[in-house]
């Protein structure tokens, strides 16, 4: 059994300008016991996705089902199998990270012994035992952020949505979290994660899918979507060149810092050389995700769409 199929999946939404479809016949298979990243931009339609996935939002057409539970006609069978983490997720400020989870675990009907214990562990897991009896209202936005994943991966619900689970937390903290959501899938709970960390997504999905305009352009492993970019190393240069200029030896984006071109091996001395006269500072690494995405997508993650729905 697969762990969630959506078939021709629509979402149109109703604004002054007129109708906006933020999901078009999408199509998506994720198998039961995968860790699955969901990557794209602001307002590509991964929310709307996953709004309907977890029957908060019925679509305009098409249907999903988790673990053969269709997610419009049996909402409240759905919501006991998962545990959903979302974005604009706030923590109650009064309450402590131990009784968020604690609190959590026997809302969802566990014992309170089990409810402890498996608060103990997260806790630990996460990094939080420090902090686990200051209210949530002196805590760091990473710190709340920390809670609040805590909480749903202590459930060990079958299905398990994490949008944007590491938002706001230093590298450390967002490693510590890559571990316990790695320890969720192996344990056997499917996973589908949104982040526009793409180093994330690259560390953690076993498979991914991107979606760009209500569409899903990929569906699969991340190196083969690597393997479609056509240059084989990436320079990235803080200013001193134009577009222009280096559109002849290779794809040129611009990003926060300046450009970054992919290009082919036999260039980088050249443009090393280069950089080095200018004193511009230039980077020099492989092909990554980040790089893949915006061959397929034609803009960065960090791109937002105001228009589209998320």
């Amino acid at each position: 059994m697969e762990g969630l199929i959506a078939r021709a999946v629509s979402k149109t939404y109703r604004s002054q300008r007129g109708p906006v479809r933020a999901l078009d016949n999408v199509d998506m298979t994720i198998a039961k016991g995968r860790l699955f990243g969901f990557l794209g931009r602001n307002g590509a339609g991964k929310t709307t996705f996953i709004k309907i996935a977890t029957a908060l939002l019925r679509p305009t057409s098409g249907s999903i089902q988790l673990f053969g539970i269709d997610v419009v006609d049996r909402p409240r069978e759905i919501r006991e199998q998962i545990a959903l983490i979302p974005q604009e997720a706030k923590p109650f400020y009064q309450l402590t990270p131990r009784e968020h989870v604690e609190e959590y675990l026997r809302v969802r009907g566990l014992s309170a012994e089990t409810a402890k214990s498996r608060a103990d562990e997260v806790l630990a897991a996460m990094g939080l035992e420090t902090y686990q009896s200051v209210p949530a209202m002196v805590l760091s936005g990473g710190l709340q952020q920390r809670t609040l994943v805590a909480m749903i991966l202590a459930t060990e619900a079958p299905f398990l949505f994490l949008d944007e689970p590491t938002l706001g937390m230093d590298p450390f903290a967002r490693r510590q979290v890559w571990e316990v959501v790695r320890r969720a899938a192996r344990k056997g709970s499917t996973v589908l994660l949104t982040t526009h960390y793409l180093d994330e997504a690259e560390q953690l999905s076993e498979e991914l899918a991107v979606i760009e305009g209500g569409h899903v352009l990929y569906q699969g492993v991340a190196e083969a979507l690597k393997s479609k970019v056509r240059r084989e190393v990436r320079l990235q240069f803080s200013g001193g060149f134009t577009a222009q200029e280096l559109a002849r030896y290779g794809d040129v984006y611009p990003d926060r810092a300046g450009l970054t071109l992919l290009t082919t091996r036999s260039a980088v001395e050249e443009l090393t050389q280069r950089a080095l006269e200018r004193r511009v500072p230039v980077n020099v690494g492989p092909v990554t995700l980040e790089e893949a995405f915006l061959t397929l997508v034609g803009r960065a993650i960090e791109d937002e769409d105001a228009e589209t729905p998320a």
